[in-house]
């Protein structure tokens, strides 16, 4: 079964840059580390080598990682106007008497500091197709259970 992906176009966007950096920066500058490690003689016993070398294979495994996630993602146009939650909306919700900010986006986008939740996480999954004053049950990611009530949405 294939990944899913949900992409707003800023989401795109920003795949698109980070692929751009490492196939055309990151990748030359590991293959200089590799080079001149390899300078240091034996790479058999060479610390740097070996670094760089691990460097190189988790550089290349997140350009197939985003070249999959590119070829296979949906990009969802986001709503000049919605009343309800979408993905891409940004929701401000009270949450025991505290707002919290979350704007909605797919899971290869989701950037919890950033609060950027996706959508199917469960509070994420939980606000979509609701609107303004709708008071929200779900369970947190905690396991204990979460009450929000959608103060403001905006596209």
């Amino acid at each position: 079964m294939a990944n899913e992906y949900i992409l707003t176009p800023e989401g795109k966007e920003k795949l698109e840059k980070e692929l751009h950096y490492l196939e055309n920066e990151k990748r030359a500058e590991v293959g200089e580390r590799i080079k001149v490690a390899r300078e240091f003689g034996d790479i058999s016993e060479n610390s740097e080598y070996d670094d760089a070398k691990n460097e190189q294979g988790m550089v290349e495994a997140r350009i197939a990682e985003i070249n999959q996630i590119l070829s296979e993602a949906t990009v969802v146009a986001v709503p000049k106007r919605s009343s309800r939650v979408n993905v891409g909306s940004t929701v401000v919700v009270n949450m025991g008497g505290r707002e919290r900010t979350f704007t909605i986006v797919g899971g290869a986008e989701a950037d919890v500091a950033s609060g950027k939740i996706s959508n199917e996480s469960p509070v994420g999954a939980a606000l979509l197709g609701h609107k303004k004053d709708d008071v929200i049950t779900t369970t947190g990611p905690t396991g204990r259970e979460v009450e929000m009530t959608i103060v403001r949405i905006e596209q």
